[in-house]
């Protein structure tokens, strides 16, 4: 027999949560094979066997926690367990005596086993229906269907019409229990809402606010956009524009790029932006490195790389870890105002809204137009950063976004 363990995942990753069991108990794998995917704080990871035989047996269920070095599946060598023993032929009388007989070497599926635990009913009693004795989620709701038929035929002796008014109460709360559906949080979603609650609970957080209007922008491109495409292979978005926008500011407030370590300000002098991308397993932010070096072109292109890696879940850790400052876009699902939450230990976060066409006053022209607007938020950790810093700081992002024919001669 061989034990598969839980590898070495990273420095800071000492446990994680068994989504699900890629193969079966009975499955041959080869060295190498993925058998299990593992969600930890950070990212899911797939974990592979380091022998080849065949699954005797899993050790957890999807959902258990399991820790670095613990072994959560056992193999047999013997690459023939299953393969090449013909079956016995077995009479039809002879199957009904083996389902009944209580087997000593159960094999069950993961799924089988959870829900034997969850209805209280003993794996030895279920009788199987698979040639190979394996028990499935099948053969246990099927025995505990026939044990509650059982049940309920059985004479009732208790004396009818004896239901009290605390009792009838009770039965009308009952009923809308059972129509309480509860989920367990994933552990990426535990862990999002602990760093949630830190940050609010560990800085001093504020939000400012201004609006940017977006024609410059839009007019640059539109007229470059064809040209772009073609000649670098990838569209040009807003979010270069941003960025771009928020490392200029950067550089003359430099107390938002930096965090806090006890009495000390530490002042990054790269520029690591994280951006938000959103995945049906919540909110991750990979980090555009050096960004501050990336032309327009190499921006656009690494974070549809990064925006990629994290729909498909196959971000590492290096992409997630050290970003200096992070951008936000609540606008792809139609926000036009919000207060972003700041992405620990960092001490400030922009957050992007929906554009949105509305009359507006031209100061220059004393006239009213209809403009393409979007309101930008700044949040920021008082404790190191003044209100007039973290005003002029927007202001800055601001001005350079309705001139950005200066950011695309800069970058």
């Amino acid at each position: 027999m061989m034990e598969i363990k839980v590898p070495e995942l990273a420095e800071s990753i000492n446990e994680g949560t068994i989504v699900e069991w890629l193969k079966q108990e009975g499955d041959y794998v080869q060295n190498g094979e993925p058998i299990a995917e593992l969600e930890t704080d950070k990212i899911n990871v797939e974990i592979n066997s380091d022998f080849s035989g065949i699954i005797k047996q899993f050790l957890f269920m999807p959902g258990d926690t399991v820790q670095v070095g613990q072994v959560i599946a056992i193999l047999d060598e013997n690459e023939n367990h299953f393969g090449n023993v013909p079956e016995p032929e077995l009479k039809p009388e002879s199957l009904i005596l083996e389902k009944e007989k209580p087997n000593n070497n159960l094999v069950a599926s993961p799924a089988a086993r959870k829900r034997a635990r969850e209805l209280g009913v003993s794996l030895d009693e279920i009788p199987y229906k698979d040639p190979l004795g394996r028990i499935r989620v099948e053969d246990v709701e099927d025995y505990k269907k026939s044990h509650r038929d059982l049940t309920n035929n059985e004479p009732n002796h208790q004396p009818a019409n004896t239901v009290t008014k605390n009792q009838s109460n009770q039965l009308k709360v009952d009923e809308k229990d059972q129509q309480i559906e509860r989920v367990k949080m994933s552990r990426r979603r535990q862990t999002i809402a602990n760093r949630l609650l830190e940050a609010q609970h560990n800085a001093a957080m504020l939000t400012t606010f201004n609006e940017v209007d977006m024609t410059a922008i839009m007019d640059v491109r539109n007229r470059r956009k064809e040209s772009f495409n073609k000649k670098h292979g990838v569209k040009l978005g807003f979010m270069s524009f941003f960025t771009k926008a928020v490392i200029g500011a950067l550089k003359e407030f430099p107390f938002l790029n930096a965090e806090i370590q006890g009495d000390e300000i530490l002042i990054k002098k790269f520029y690591d932006i994280g951006v938000a991308v959103s995945t049906d397993d919540g909110l991750v932010v990979p980090v555009v490195r050096d960004a501050d070096r990336l032309s327009f072109a190499g921006i656009e292109k690494e974070i549809g790389v990064l925006s990629e890696k994290a729909r498909n879940k196959s971000l590492g850790l290096k992409d997630l870890q050290g970003g200096t400052f992070t951008i936000t876009n609540g606008g792809i699902f139609g926000s036009l105002y919000s207060t972003p939450i700041l992405n620990a230990p960092q001490v400030g976060i922009l957050g992007m809204h929906k554009i949105q066409r509305r009359p507006v006053v031209i100061d220059d022209e004393d006239t009213i137009e209809v403009r393409p607007m979007m309101y930008i938020a700044l949040s920021y950790d008082h404790r190191i950063i003044d209100g007039k810093d973290a005003v002029q700081f927007l202001v800055k992002i601001k001005e350079l976004l309705e001139s950005p024919e200066d950011l695309l001669l800069e970058g």
